[in-house]
């Protein structure tokens, strides 16, 4: 649908159009409504980190904006505790930049939001710190 009203406006201000004084003027009608609707939800979505690189995808919706990530890094945590250590920075480096938020929940799940979402701290949430998973 985007895809056509871009052609539709691309024939519009061609450069035949322009040259042509005389042709009638004519309005391309978009419809924002749709594109919005889209965009507007709000995802909560799960992850599982296996590896330092399934860092990627989760970082890629927290900068998109409309994603709430809900984190389990305990096979990673069971795996390497080195990668742990970066993916979680990770995580905090890119939450601090988009003035999003992260939490822990219990030992083995994290939570990251965008700048739209705050997490609620109680004695059961914590900050994230790479310290806990110290050997």
């Amino acid at each position: 649908m985007v895809r056509r009203i871009i052609d539709n406006l691309k024939r519009k201000f061609s450069r035949e159009d322009i040259d042509d004084v005389d042709a009638e003027e004519e309005y391309v009608e978009l419809d924002t409504a749709a594109v919005k609707s889209a965009k507007s939800k709000i995802i909560v979505r799960p992850y599982i980190i296996d590896d330092f690189s399934d860092v990627k995808p989760i970082l890629d919706s927290l900068r998109d904006g409309y994603t709430i990530g809900l984190v389990n890094i305990k096979p990673l945590k069971d795996k390497d505790l080195v990668e742990l250590k970066r993916a979680i920075n990770k995580l905090k480096k890119t939450c601090d930049a988009i003035d999003g938020d992260i939490a822990g929940f219990s030992d083995d799940y994290i939570v990251v939001t965008p700048s739209f979402a705050e997490i609620y701290r109680s004695k059961h949430t914590g900050n994230v710190s790479v310290d806990k998973y110290e050997d």
